[in-house]
């Protein structure tokens, strides 16, 4: 999950006390949500710890609404996408619809759609949706 990890590193960025974030909801660390109040602290280690029991909850979600394989990279561009949106939008997505129908291609082009917080279009979600694509698309190496 390291290439997961990467994207959502370098665009969570890591913050060691509470802030609003641009969709204004409470946050700290990697971008972790749950439980966060004004005023809250953390240290490296505690952030990296919520990282990894966030990500066993995207884990999950992936398990419960893919239906079909994929392979490492789609499923790590998965982990950084449903991580940023959230597993009921992801659930709800045609992103979701178009890999359960194995249309990979078309399901490529879904992520260019959610670069949107309150209606506004964000460069930072531009920039990640297309990380998150482009290792979505990227095959896998067969020796």
């Amino acid at each position: 999950m390291e290439k997961a990890k990467r994207i959502i590193k370098e665009f969570e960025g890591l913050k060691l006390n509470a802030y609003l974030c641009p969709a204004g909801v409470w946050t700290i660390g990697y971008g972790h949500t749950k439980g966060i109040k004004k005023g809250m602290k953390i240290d490296q280690a505690t952030a990296d710890r919520l990282l990894d029991i966030d990500l066993i909850d995207v884990a999950r979600a992936i398990r419960k609404f893919v239906k079909v394989d994929l392979n490492d990279n789609q499923a790590q561009a998965l982990v950084s996408f449903i991580f940023n949106v959230g597993s009921g939008a992801f659930s709800k997505s045609t992103l979701l619809k178009k890999i359960n129908l194995k249309e990979f291609a078309f399901a490529s082009l879904e992520f260019d759609k959610w670069v949107y917080a309150k209606g506004k279009k964000l460069p930072g979600l531009v920039r990640r949706r297309k990380a998150e694509r482009d290792l979505f698309d990227e095959p896998i190496a067969r020796y």
